[in-house]
């Protein structure tokens, strides 16, 4: 149930222009920044290196974010504001919920590739090139609770919007401290995967490169939109981009790594052909050099021209 606040339809009358574009750019911002990681996934057909805790946590993490939004009570003034006021005045106060929504669909979609592309033994991959991937039963638990939290989350909200309509600013809240926790948790998983690994895998860079400003540009968007009472909602992307730097560090430098890597490989390589090509030329030249001598073997300046 929403309740109608004339005072606050009134404040939704006169959007910020400036505010609503910044808004949008941050939704086309949101969904190009996950283009990066989908294309990886789908280009590479293999989710290894996307550590399956990273996948569960920041699925239930993104749930809890997408839920506090949808029952905050600041959102659902906006929402019941949307009968008084004109439609582009109502996209301008629900751009928070869409903002959220957006990531929340981008971030189930990784889960979505990675269950699809889940690493499994074949014939050109035993199960001894596969020890250090997560088991069947891990992708297939991680699963379960992705998609019982999400029923569960969608009921209780149900639950708590009809019959509890009075503690729904302490719900949200709450939704909004369990999706900080989970998603700054979310990424102390994958910083080990990405160290255990020495490599980034089918972690995409790109998306971290705007994915960690982006949190904190989004962060200041909800804020401005929200105000303070809306801190469960834009502390979140505080604390996720602090962590997603700390990834962002450690992949950056095992790519740089492996790129000199690859170049004194490369060095060496063309070092050994060089000298196998002077080796190859030397013993040419000492093979016609042998034919030539025992060609004229016995030939000398006494020698007779005609022998008897």
């Amino acid at each position: 149930m929403m309740l109608l606040d004339p005072k606050h339809c009134a404040d939704l009358e006169s959007p910020s222009l400036a505010n609503f574009g910044v808004a949008l750019f941050i939704i086309v911002g949101i969904f190009t920044s996950y283009l990066p990681q989908h294309h990886r996934l789908i280009s590479r057909r293999t989710s290894e290196g996307l550590s399956p805790y990273f996948v569960l946590l920041g699925t239930v993490s993104q749930t809890y974010a997408f839920a506090n939004i949808l029952t905050l009570p600041a959102s659902r003034g906006n929402m019941a504001c949307c009968s008084q006021i004109s439609g582009f005045e109502c996209f301008a106060g629900l751009v928070p919920i869409i903002q959220l929504g957006v990531q929340y669909l981008c971030f189930v979609f990784i889960f979505f590739l990675w269950i699809l592309f889940f690493p499994h033994a074949t014939a050109l991959a035993p199960p001894s090139t596969l020890s250090s991937s997560p088991s069947t039963r891990t992708a297939v638990s991680v699963t379960a609770v992705c998609i019982g939290n999400t029923l569960l989350t969608f009921i209780v909200s149900l639950l708590v919007i009809y019959l509890a309509p009075s503690s729904l600013q302490a719900y949200a809240n709450a939704l909004g401290i369990a999706g900080t926790l989970l998603a700054c948790a979310q990424y102390f998983p994958q910083i080990w995967t990405t160290w255990r690994l020495q490599s980034v895998g089918s972690l995409s860079i790109p998306m971290m490169c705007m994915q960690t400003p982006g949190s904190f540009v989004f962060a200041a968007s909800l804020a401005a939109n929200l105000g303070w009472s809306g801190w469960s909602s834009w502390g979140l992307f505080v604390f996720t981009g602090v962590l997603q730097g700390v990834v962002l560090v450690m992949g950056l430098t095992f790519l740089v790594r492996e790129k000199r890597h690859k170049e004194g490989l490369k060095r060496i390589g063309s070092a050994d052909s060089e000298s196998s090509t002077g080796l190859s030329v030397v013993e040419e030249r000492s093979e016609d050099g042998s034919q030539e001598d025992s060609g004229g073997q016995g030939q000398d300046e006494r020698t007779p021209l005609l022998r008897e």
